[in-house]
């Protein structure tokens, strides 16, 4: 399973936990409310977790992408007909500023990096 998936199935989770615990509450049932306390604590510890290893990802994703030689941003010209740009540029890497990626680097504008000028 892929930390995208897990991370849902967590807050799922979590969120199920959250709705027993308010219902344990209102039935002022303690020891319920103390086991669906202690199971929304874990829950939370590990969503915190996976979501450090998400960002640890795009960080390291991002410095591998960074360190390539040469980048600019990409014309709409460029960008309408990616296909084309990606065939004659060898490998191209293209980052949009709205993918985890692109806010991780914090750029403004769709950019390509590359080994080469291209």
């Amino acid at each position: 399973m892929n930390l995208k998936q897990e991370l849902q199935n967590l807050n799922n989770r979590l969120d199920k936990c959250r709705n027993k615990l308010a219902a344990a509450k209102s039935r002022n049932d303690q020891p319920v409310v103390n086991q669906f306390k202690n199971e929304v604590a874990k829950l939370e510890k590990q969503r915190d977790s996976i979501k450090g290893t998400q960002s640890r990802h795009a960080n390291d994703k991002g410095n591998d992408i960074k360190s390539m030689s040469f980048n600019r941003a990409l014309t709409k010209a460029e960008q309408a007909d990616m296909g084309k740009l990606k065939k004659s540029v060898k490998g191209l890497i293209v980052v949009h500023p709205m993918t985890a990626i692109g806010r991780e680097m914090k750029i403004k504008e769709v950019t390509g990096f590359a080994h080469k000028p291209f």
